[in-house]
């Protein structure tokens, strides 16, 4: 790409808010690409994943990270630290509410860290086109909050819904003139994320998963990928393992003859295909119970969850 004057412009913008308030939904809206996966399950996003824009204006890099949530695991925890510390060594700092919903103790806590941040910041109120919108009842938290603490500080409010792109273009305006002047950009302008190719592919089929299971299975749903064989008619095989908790959970896994997996494979093998380029790919999925796998500090290490 053509760069349209000799001074460039990037910045780290870190992505924060409570579980399910849209947070990888606004990372690839303003990315422009799928970087992060989606779904109205609740603790989706486990990893720090960077989203990369790269136009004429610049370079912005999106930290979508994890939602803060209340614990029960290790790794909740870890998903935890990830959120608190996004910020760090940021240049802006994004936070997100699902002005859908009731303002939650999150989000006062996120507001919380708002007022005493040391960069500029942005308060999204995102959903503005769900039912339910109550912007009044977060920007009255913001004041009560402002009160309590006995400061003030002026951060800039935006309403609106990542998922039909209602006011981006405003953000990534802001986010643009804020953005710092370096003499070369964070990553190469070809590429729209850092995340390694293991685990995006993993947690495209976690997404795959999380879309057919529902109560307490995605949770407990982990996603690895052995080992990606390229082949000459330039196509690959994935094989993946898929941990579970218990053993009543690999038959939902699986499901009913197989049709879960084949499901998942059925969505997840275009996907792959379109995002690496490829002719075809072709999943090789195995269910594996493995107890508390949540708690391993060495299967979280392979998962990308630590490190």
């Amino acid at each position: 790409m053509e760069k349209c004057s000799q001074q460039l412009r990037a910045a780290m913008v870190a992505v924060v808010g409570r579980t399910n308030s849209g947070k990888s939904t606004l990372v690839n809206r303003l990315v422009g690409e799928k970087v992060s996966i989606v779904s109205g399950m609740e603790q989706t996003t486990r990893n720090r994943i960077r989203g990369i824009l790269t136009e004429t204006r610049g370079q912005l890099v999106f930290l979508d990270t994890p939602g803060a949530h209340k614990a029960e695991n290790e790794l909740g925890t870890l998903m935890n630290k990830m959120s608190r510390t996004a910020g760090e060594g940021a240049d802006v700092l994004v936070v997100v509410f699902d002005g859908s919903a009731p303002v939650r103790m999150e989000d006062e806590g996120w507001m919380s860290r708002a007022l005493f941040a040391e960069i500029p910041t942005f308060f999204l109120l995102n959903k503005a086109d769900a039912p339910g919108y109550q912007p009044e009842a977060f920007k009255s938290a913001w004041a009560r909050l402002q009160e309590t603490k006995g400061t003030t500080r002026n951060i800039p409010w935006l309403e609106i819904s990542a998922a039909e792109g209602q006011s981006c273009e405003v953000l990534l305006d802001a986010l643009f003139d804020l953005a710092p002047e370096v003499p070369e950009f964070l990553f190469p302008e070809e590429i729209v994320s850092d995340f390694p190719r293991k685990l995006a592919i993993a947690d495209m089929l976690r997404e795959k998963l999380i879309r057919k299971l529902y109560q307490e299975v995605p949770h407990e749903l982990g996603v690895r990928i052995e080992t990606i064989e390229e082949h000459e008619d330039n196509t690959w095989t994935v094989n993946a393992t898929i941990l579970v908790n218990r053993p009543s959970q690999k038959g939902m896994v699986i499901g009913n003859k197989g049709r879960t997996l084949r499901a998942m494979r059925r969505a997840a093998e275009p996907e792959i295909a379109e995002a690496y380029g490829l002719d075809g790919c072709k999943i090789v999925p195995f269910v594996r119970v493995e107890p508390k796998w949540f708690k391993n500090h060495f299967i979280l290490k392979e998962l990308g969850y630590i490190g």
